[in-house]
């Protein structure tokens, strides 16, 4: 992705829209609600008349499922976003071999929901 910008205060409001509507497929309601702000304020946040706080810049991230570096215009890459899960966050506290089974669990439920997407088609 590339920002018309390199005013952090528009690659922000770009980056939230983006992440809301394209990589969560989210409107600005269901943001509000996932993070508890007013709609209002996520309204104001995309359309660059206010700035969150740091703890509304973290409520949006966490609602999101991303880091507030990438919000922030510091990280380039919305996929690399993804270590920003839940899921991922304790991660580096295993050990090799529980890394390796954890991966290998993964895989075996990413399969086990292909498959089921493919019943239902």
């Amino acid at each position: 992705m590339t920002s018309s910008s390199n005013n952090p205060s528009d690659i922000f409001r770009e980056r939230l829209r983006t992440a809301r509507e394209e990589l969560r497929k989210l409107s600005q309601a269901d943001l509000a609600r996932e993070t508890g702000l007013p709609a209002s304020s996520v309204a104001h946040f995309e359309a660059g008349t206010r700035k969150p706080s740091f703890d509304n810049l973290r409520k949006l991230a966490n609602a999101l499922n991303i880091t507030t570096d990438y919000l922030l215009g510091r990280s380039e890459d919305p996929a690399g976003a993804a270590e920003a899960d839940p899921i991922y966050r304790d991660v580096h506290k295993l050990t090799d071999k529980n890394r390796k089974m954890a991966a290998d669990f993964m895989r075996f439920l990413a399969q086990q929901d292909e498959k089921e997407r493919g019943e239902d088609e």
